[in-house]
């Protein structure tokens, strides 16, 4: 496989959303109202220090297209991150603040796995080409992750999902933070260790009743046995923290970083704080979600990376931010 012939891995993020025509006619997406302020970010911060760390797959075990590779040294300073993926609870309260309207909203529909629907019928508006397991759902938002007929009651600890890049950042504006940089992600994730394929170390994630993440176990897609506990997202604090307190960098919900995509970047990535490309199509994604597995898409991992556009949403990705200086 040359550098110019990449052949696209399978993943478990949904395709990138195709927007009615016309649905953005009169709406602005990715904006706070005017007037609404700075907010409260309650999210418990971890302390990540000053280091340099070996970024990238040093198993060999990632996807070629993805740009895991070459493996490099990365210099980060110091800096603070969420201990967990920002909750509905959270976002309800930036939302109750604010009136902000997801992209899921305006658009009217976003992307659900079909084993969480909870729609009926009129509202499936087809399956997603080459990955029938997504559905686009009207009515499918943040407040309504399976569809019209779900709710967040019962799930306040919760990851949000179904959140777009640009709702993410939009929350960063309100909140005074930012996304993570990839290599910040990355660092956090890694909790001081150097080469560790997990947070946690090298060992699987789980086997029978000890498990260390959120994924998928059983037969990709149409049947998990659930023996982690959860078919679909586990509240922020499920399992144990990294080294540096961070919960669930890897499993549950996919989360977005500032960064440009660009599969080819780490042959030319700058060693002291990288921030991505200049310019793209895609935002980089970390680490995997509940319905990554071995047999399909084994991106739970410290150093796998995905991307989706910017104003792509789906019920197995949210966010964590990190302190804006």
């Amino acid at each position: 496989m040359t550098e110019d012939n990449v052949d696209q891995p399978k993943t478990c993020c949904a395709p990138a959303r195709e927007t009615p025509q016309g649905a953005l006619a009169e709406e602005s997406v990715g904006e706070v109202p005017a007037g609404a302020g700075r907010g409260q970010h309650a999210v418990e911060q971890c302390a990540v220090p000053a280091q340099t760390f070996q970024m990238g797959d040093a198993d060999g075990v990632g996807y070629h297209a993805d740009g895991e590779t070459p493996v490099h040294p990365v210099t980060v300073d110091a800096f603070s991150i969420d201990a967990t993926s920002v909750t509905n609870a959270d976002f309800a309260a930036f939302v109750e603040a604010t009136g902000y309207r997801t992209e899921s909203e305006t658009f009217g529909f976003s992307a659900v796995f079909h084993l969480a629907l909870a729609a009926p019928e009129e509202a499936i508006m087809g399956r997603a080409p080459g990955t029938p397991w997504w559905l686009g759902v009207k009515g499918a938002d943040w407040a309504h992750p399976g569809g019209p007929n779900s709710s967040v009651e019962g799930l306040a600890d919760h990851p949000v999902v179904h959140i777009s890049w640009n709702d993410a950042e939009a929350y960063c504006r309100w909140a005074g933070r930012t996304l993570p940089t990839e290599a910040q992600w990355e660092a956090a994730s890694r909790g001081g260790t150097q080469g560790h394929r997990y947070p946690w170390g090298a060992e699987f994630p789980g086997d029978g009743d000890q498990w260390r993440a959120n994924i998928w176990q059983g037969r990709f897609p149409v049947d998990n046995t659930v023996e982690d506990g959860f078919l679909t997202t586990a509240p922020v604090r499920t399992f144990s923290p990294n080294a540096y307190g961070l919960w669930q960098t890897v499993g549950n919900v996919w989360e977005w970083c500032a960064d440009w995509f660009d599969p080819r970047y780490y042959t030319h990535s700058p060693a002291q704080n990288p921030t991505g490309p200049e310019q793209g199509m895609a935002r980089v994604l970390r680490g995997g979600s509940f319905l990554c597995h071995d047999s399909y898409c084994n991106r739970y991992r410290n150093a796998a990376r995905s991307s989706n556009t910017p104003d792509s949403a789906m019920s197995n990705t949210g966010f964590r931010t990190v302190s804006a200086a």
